[in-house]
């Protein structure tokens, strides 16, 4: 049943001040309340925050097991195949709940729901550091994968009605930053734990943010659906309210709800263009601190390091420039957060095939940083995109189909690269079958930037047709 309790009613009565000042209702059966429209975030940055903290803890427990791979592999004696298996088996076992998890996103109260998977996230943790076995650690991993990807349905969909479109760009930045400084930090904290205490020590110590997270989480009010949208309205004034109407999806299957979604164009394209970017990202980044260390003959904990310390910068860097970029001019230049993220995703494209191909540790940890500063400031854009296009009572599961096929295309690189490794041996560019084996996923990140020119032109339409009337 539709929670239709949670949706925004019709601000009837609500009159701006000469600030900018309205009143209207913000939470659901709670008494309206002023609300400054001239501000970017009316409701505060926490809500932003808060998700932000969500994706960083993600991405740091899945990306553990990157800096500490050498150690578990020492450990256990598993093949690359098999460790490119282990997130490429997460992965699926995430992607194949992601659409029940979007339409649960639509239904239920958001905030409950990513605390509940944050403390399954911990839970996870703990029991990876406890496998006594290769085969229990991969199915551990499996669970926790099962649960890895399933917070970003009802966070997109609750920092979409957190915040007005013109400032969606920095909403999602927050989380992309999270979910970006979370990766360098994870094979950080990977390697140099796993060199200091052991591997198992490396996943106790995750577990606890984690629970402080979740903790955290619930500090946050769930908002009305639909109400970042009719912010906007109500400060483009009367003239602005009417938009065509989009058919509505309730009552339909799952199938049919998301089939009626890949409708929209440019959401189609984003998810093609972001499941290859995510098929190329995920695989070459997940095997780096291991090529580094076997090309440039560095200890595992200084590969896992650099691979991480660089990729810090880059990705605050790409962040604040993608996202205020993007904002700057939504709504007055044609499709532009499309054509900066396009711009930001070629950027990253080039630079990651330079520290593949090229040789020294220098040269290669600088293109590192630069690609960082491509892919974070593209990505946010994407988000804010796919946001903008869908409408505000099916956001749950648009971002569910979303997540579903980038996860695909993250769970299949590292696989694919550990495959392509053990098949070519040591004929490999160097000598080294890592670099060939990663060089083969590097052209889905520039055919990703071709999908995003196709419908560039389609993005300004599909936002206007999202709008409620």
């Amino acid at each position: 049943m539709t929670d239709t309790s949670h949706q925004a009613p019709e601000p009837s009565g609500s009159s701006a001040t000469t600030s900018g000042i309205v009143e209207t209702t913000v939470y659901p059966k709670r008494p309206a309340r002023a609300v400054d429209l001239s501000k970017a975030a009316p409701l505060g940055w926490w809500p932003a925050v808060a998700i932000a903290l969500v994706a960083f803890i993600d991405r740091v427990e899945i990306n553990l097991i990157a800096g500490a791979l050498p150690a578990i592999q020492d450990h256990f004696g598993f093949s690359d195949t098999a460790a490119g298996a282990i997130p490429t088996a997460a992965g699926i076992a995430g992607a194949l709940l992601l659409l029940p998890a979007g339409r649960l996103a639509d239904r239920a109260p958001r905030v409950v729901t990513i605390a509940v998977v944050v403390l399954v996230w911990s839970c996870c943790s703990i029991l990876s550091g406890l496998a006594t076995s290769f085969v229990m650690f991969f199915l551990v991993r499996i669970l926790i994968g099962a649960a890895g990807q399933l917070y970003n349905p009802p966070a997109s969909s609750l920092l979409a009605d957190c915040y007005p479109a013109r400032s969606r760009g920095k909403a999602y930045g927050f989380e992309r930053a999270g979910y970006y400084l979370g990766l360098p930090t994870g094979v950080i904290l990977g390697g140099a734990l796993a060199e200091v205490l052991g591997w198992r020590a490396v996943f106790f110590v995750a577990a606890v943010p984690g629970l402080l997270v979740a903790a955290l989480v619930l500090t946050v009010r769930e908002p009305l659906r639909g109400l970042g949208d009719r912010l906007d309205r109500l400060r483009a004034g009367p003239e602005a309210r009417q938009t065509d109407e989009i058919p509505s999806a309730r009552g339909k299957s799952l199938l049919g709800e998301a089939r009626s979604l890949l409708r929209v164009r440019t959401l189609t394209g984003i998810i093609v263009g972001q499941a290859l970017l995510s098929l190329g990202i995920a695989g070459v980044f997940y095997w780096l601190p291991t090529f580094l260390e076997r090309t440039e003959n560095l200890d595992y904990d200084a590969a896992s390091g650099l691979a991480g310390a660089v990729g810090g910068p880059g990705i605050v860097i790409g962040i604040v420039v993608g996202s205020r970029l993007g904002d700057r001019f939504h709504g007055i230049r044609p499709g532009w957060r499309i054509t900066v993220a396009t711009g930001f995703l070629l950027l990253g494209a080039l630079t990651l095939t330079g520290a593949v191909l090229l040789s020294g540790v220098a040269v290669r940890v600088a293109m590192i940083a630069v690609a960082c500063v491509g892919f974070a400031g593209a990505i946010p854009n994407l988000t804010a995109a796919s946001a903008d296009v869908v409408p505000a009572d099916r956001r749950g599961m648009g971002f569910a189909l979303l997540t579903f096929l980038v996860t695909l295309g993250g769970a299949l690189g590292p696989f694919f690269v550990g495959v392509t490794s053990d098949l070519v041996g040591s004929t490999a560019y160097g000598g080294e079958p890592l670099a060939l084996a990663m060089l083969a996923l590097v052209p889905a990140i520039f055919l990703a930037v071709v999908v995003l020119l196709r419908i560039r032109a389609r993005y300004d339409d599909d936002a206007r047709t999202a709008r409620p009337t």
